[in-house]
């Protein structure tokens, strides 16, 4: 991986050490790699004597909220700010932050499509998480890592690698998770809350989109609709993580799922399966309907209905996938 250059470095850490009264924001549906980068962050400046607001418009998810330093996470910011920094999101509406047309400082992210939004932008597309980023240079940035942040840093790389199941994961990753452990990090605890448990409404939840998947081809995919997630009981207007099933079923190469959202739109979420051809990339089927990601996970956000993007979604992705699987038995 390519290291920034040390004035960069020595930017940013001068920057943070000026800063007094610091903003930290992410994504709207959080993701256990936004959560934890938002935590990790947010907790080093508080060591470090700042004023710190940690943000998200709908507060940390029940299953996340273990983690220390959740309790502090406001829902809006408050009052002026010298410093904003944005964690692990592509594009700065994502966030769904009101900034008072402020750009923000600094933009720490693994997202390929990242659109660098801000003043200075600390964006690698090779790392795992946007919590691997962040564990890399926070001494750097002149703060140690304490247990709390070992846990949030960890919560990130476990779930962006779906328990070191991404075909990204390498040696590097786990010295550094091995090296988080040392500080106080608890691996066990974080991978049975953060990939194995599940709350009895995400399971009810997730059996409406087992009983409609359908596979063709390599490609898997179901749909969970509003009136499911109702009646499941579940909070949260994300998938519940069945995704991470959908990648797991044998012969899969892109998993799919559209998640029915109020006001008329629809997420659909796109996972590379390990099965899967190494030049595909699902951040580029994802950017033609607006949205994007990086190449083993990617999202997008589509005005419709569920059925009629759902046929949109399939013929683009197959497209994809037939002209990677061209290409490559052209090479040959």
């Amino acid at each position: 991986m390519k290291e920034p250059d040390h004035e960069l470095l020595t930017t940013i850490r001068d920057q943070l050490k000026s800063a007094k009264k610091v903003l930290v924001i992410t994504h709207q549906r959080p993701d256990g790699d936004a959560i934890g980068s938002l935590l990790a962050i947010g907790l080093a400046l508080l060591s470090a004597g700042k004023e710190v607001q940690m943000v998200l418009k709908e507060g940390i998810p029940d299953n996340f909220r273990f983690l220390e330093g959740s309790d502090l996470v406001s829902t809006k910011p408050h009052g002026n700010v010298d410093y904003i920094i944005v964690v692990d999101s592509a594009e700065i509406e994502r966030t769904d932050t009101e900034l008072n047309s402020e750009v923000p400082d600094l933009n720490i992210d693994h997202h390929k499509t990242n659109t660098q939004f801000a003043l200075i932008n600390l964006v690698e597309s090779e790392a795992v998480a946007t919590a691997e980023i962040i564990t890399r240079y926070l001494p750097d940035f002149g703060f140690s890592i304490s247990q709390s942040i070992a846990n949030a840093l960890l919560t990130g790389i476990v779930t962006d690698t779906i328990g070191f199941r991404t075909t990204n994961v390498n040696p590097q990753v786990l010295r550094m998770v091995a090296n988080l452990i040392e500080l106080g990090g608890n691996l066990a605890e974080i991978y049975h809350k953060t990939i194995v448990e599940q709350s009895l409404a995400s399971a009810r939840y997730w059996g409406a989109g087992l009983t409609k998947i359908k596979m063709d081809d390599g490609l898997v995919w179901t749909t969970l609709s509003l009136n499911e997630r109702q009646s499941a009981g579940y909070p949260a207007r994300d998938d519940a993580d069945l995704v991470k099933v959908l990648s797991a079923i044998e012969g899969a190469k892109i998993a799919i799922i559209l998640t029915e959202q109020a006001g008329g739109y629809v997420k659909i979420s796109w996972r590379l399966c390990n099965d899967a051809d190494p030049d595909l990339d699902v951040s580029e089927i994802a950017q033609k309907f607006g949205g994007g990601g990086h190449k083993a996970a990617a999202g997008a956000d589509v005005k419709g209905k569920l059925d009629e993007v759902l046929v949109k979604v399939l013929e683009d992705t197959k497209r994809s996938m037939n002209h990677v699987k061209a290409t490559i038995e052209k090479i040959r």
